[in-house]
């Protein structure tokens, strides 16, 4: 039997009608393929948070000061913000890297140094990053993965925080996918209807620029954010490492469009925890063909659709493991 088949045989065997655990089934079948397993364990969730600035704020496409990544990212460390709750009530460890913010940070356990530049460049002068500067992104995010794996980490969520990091999002979903930037664009952290149109006229001017060829280097250095790029990168070793990997919303989603571009196999890997309420999520999930696990109206972003979802994916790990079988517990199956 393929261990596709033994799952299944496991996980209909349970004392439950066929089917009756829904989309717990569903991810325990993935769970157990992604290790080669009827019995998949779960070992030291992890986040890792990526933050970075991007030039592109300077013109006006968030309602917010671009100083707000570098507070955010204190509140993350004094343990302040919802990712924190979330991450500590679910058993999760919680790391926050500095992947390009414009501030320097003091030494902190949770904190990871990994500045490529202070940012990136405004994207209506020039492209982001040079293509160098991406490569060392991803190569960042990469090594960063390696590190958790090595300490004993075999599921996975990454979460961002970068003022004006939507519009980068929205940007590499046109590239990507082929919809218009209207299709792509939603409010970000807030905008009023005349903030969201200037913001669209703003991206339709970016995407104007530039004439890329489909390569996803060029298209994530051109368009993308640090801490996209070493997402990017970190999807990629989650990947080649064999690890679960839980899929935040609608900036991480991003760059996974980019990562999958570079290896198709990775959707086998991921587990897409939500939907975000920023309106190109939806497109994006239906564009990779996949159903996320809840729907909650969330837009925070930091990934605290993952942390939220992680118990469900140990409730699917659970149950195939713990629950009785017919035969265990003595129980007559149908027919």
């Amino acid at each position: 039997m393929t261990i596709q088949e033994q799952l299944l045989n496991k996980i209909n065997n349970k004392t439950k009608p066929l089917g009756s655990l829904g989309k717990l089934e569903e991810i325990a079948l993935q769970v157990g393929q992604i290790q080669n397993t009827t019995s998949p364990k779960l070992k030291e969730p992890t986040i890792l948070v990526f933050a970075a600035d991007h030039g592109l704020a300077d013109s006006g496409v968030s309602p917010f000061p671009k100083e707000v990544t570098q507070q955010m990212v204190l509140n993350f460390l004094n343990g302040g913000a919802a990712i924190n709750i979330f991450s500590k009530q679910n058993g999760i460890n919680l790391k926050v890297i500095d992947a390009g913010v414009d501030a320097d940070f003091q030494n902190h356990p949770n904190l990871i140094h990994a500045k490529i530049a202070s940012g990136t460049k405004n994207i209506l002068e020039r492209a982001a990053m040079t293509i160098k500067e991406c490569k060392e992104a991803l190569n960042k995010g990469s090594e960063i993965v390696e590190e958790q794996f090595n300490n004993g980490c075999n599921i996975i969520g990454f979460g961002e925080m970068g003022i004006g990091n939507t519009s980068s999002a929205s940007l590499i979903m046109s590239k990507v996918t082929g919809l218009s930037i209207e299709e792509c664009t939603g409010k970000g952290t807030g905008h009023s209807e005349n903030g969201l149109k200037r913001k669209k006229e703003i991206l339709k001017k970016a995407v104007e620029k530039y004439q890329l060829n489909g390569d996803p280097l060029e298209i994530l250095a051109t368009f993308g954010g640090l801490e996209i790029a070493m997402i990017t990168g970190a999807f990629l070793k989650a990947a080649e490492l064999n690890m679960i990997i839980m899929v935040d919303g609608f900036i991480v989603t991003s760059a996974l469009l980019i990562a999958r571009m570079i290896n198709p196999e990775i959707l086998s890997n991921c587990i897409f925890t939500h939907v975000s309420n920023e309106q190109g999520h939806t497109k994006m999930l239906d564009y990779l063909k996949v159903q996320p696990v809840l729907n909650l109206g969330m837009r925070l972003g930091e990934g605290t659709g993952a942390a939220i979802a992680y118990p469900i994916i140990q409730s699917a790990v659970n149950f195939l493991n713990e629950m009785a079988s017919f035969e265990d517990a003595g129980v007559s199956n149908k027919e």
